[in-house]
């Protein structure tokens, strides 16, 4: 065990090894870090810092993004902010190794109730976080990055020790202080609408909280799979698999046909990160229309990623020349891939 002074609370905290050997580098580098194990932010040093590592699990801090803010403004710019946490799968295994056989099936469920199911609600809310004081939450991998993304850092790397997940990151920018972020079942996204235009998109949650915070980080990784979604995104739940594949997620969409952001047919709503990967000259032909709810690809049913572009292209050219035929024409074709192909949303 490697001991380093904590410049707050002046007592000795001690790293683990196999700690240490990952993280050696950016210690060695440091000039003025701080080492704690702590889950409030009254123990962060009020001076600029050039290193913040936390050996207390992110899991037990009560207002974890408030945390996360205060380690921003306490680092200097491209300060490193090194953190420990426990994601849904961790727990998950901890929890089976623990658990006795037979009570497995009865254990999971009341812990989803309690765990999941309470903090979602607004009155339940306030009830579990009496009980709890906000200890041990159950927080997936996607959240923890979305999180820190939304508090202005960027992921350098990650790696688990002991059932533990390490998370590096570095100081970008300040925070976003999303001060109304949605945990509820219908949510808003901002996607590129017609014109440029930044709109709200409804949609019914598929994700864990916050993970449109690091759709770029997910993108870098895992790159796009040949049908043009993002490969392996562990950010999906088990029930947004279930309810992408027979497209009860995208139900709320129909909100913003009736404001008039969208259109029944139409090249999909795309985030700005998402917007920002396609060919300039396909942005700018994207924003002469309106998005819609039936991309065009489920009536050309391309095979990969270069070929939903082409898709997009060929319908936006002739929607510009001939709008109403070409979408009757699009959703005709679409609904037969639909009902006798199984062309769905992913």
């Amino acid at each position: 065990m490697i001991l380093l002074k904590n410049m707050k609370i002046n007592k000795t905290i001690s790293i683990p090894q196999s700690l240490k050997s990952k993280i050696n580098n950016y210690l060695n580098k440091s000039q003025k870090k701080q080492i704690l194990f702590t889950k409030t932010n009254k123990d962060l040093n009020k001076n600029k810092l050039d290193l913040i590592l936390n050996l207390h699990k992110s899991n037990d801090i009560r207002r974890l993004n408030k945390f996360y803010e205060k380690v921003n403004e306490c680092l200097d710019d491209n300060g490193i902010f090194i953190s420990c946490s426990e994601t849904l799968e961790q727990r998950r295994k901890r929890m089976k190794s623990k658990v006795p056989l037979g009570f497995k099936n009865i254990v999971r469920v009341i812990d989803f109730i309690y765990k999941r199911f309470f903090p979602k609600i607004p009155l339940l809310k306030s009830i579990y976080f009496l009980i709890s004081k906000g200890k041990n939450r159950v927080i997936s991998k996607g959240e923890f990055f979305g999180r820190l993304y939304s508090c202005g850092f960027k992921i350098i790397k990650y790696f688990e020790i002991e059932n533990k997940l390490f998370i590096v990151s570095k100081k970008v920018k300040k925070p976003d202080f999303n001060m109304n972020p949605s945990y509820g079942p219908i949510f808003k996204m901002k996607r590129v609408g017609f014109k440029g235009k930044l709109i709200e998109v409804y949609k019914l949650r598929t994700m864990h909280p916050y993970s449109e915070y690091c759709q770029e980080l997910i993108i870098e990784e895992n790159k796009l799979a040949p049908s043009g979604k993002i490969a392996n995104d562990y950010r999906v739940t088990t029930w947004g698999k279930i309810f992408r594949r027979v497209w009860i997620d995208e139900l709320p969409m129909l909100i913003n046909l009736f404001k008039g952001d969208l259109n029944i047919v139409g090249v999909r709503p795309l985030s700005k990160n998402y917007f920002s990967k396609y060919p300039i000259a396909l942005q700018e032909l994207r924003i002469k229309v309106k998005p819609g709810l039936i991309p065009p690809y489920y009536a050309d049913l391309p095979k990969n990623f270069d070929e939903i572009l082409e898709s997009e292209k060929k319908y936006i050219k002739q929607k510009i020349k001939k709008p109403f035929y070409t979408d009757l024409k699009y959703f005709i074709k679409a609904l037969i891939n639909i009902i006798f192909h199984g062309a769905r949303s992913g």
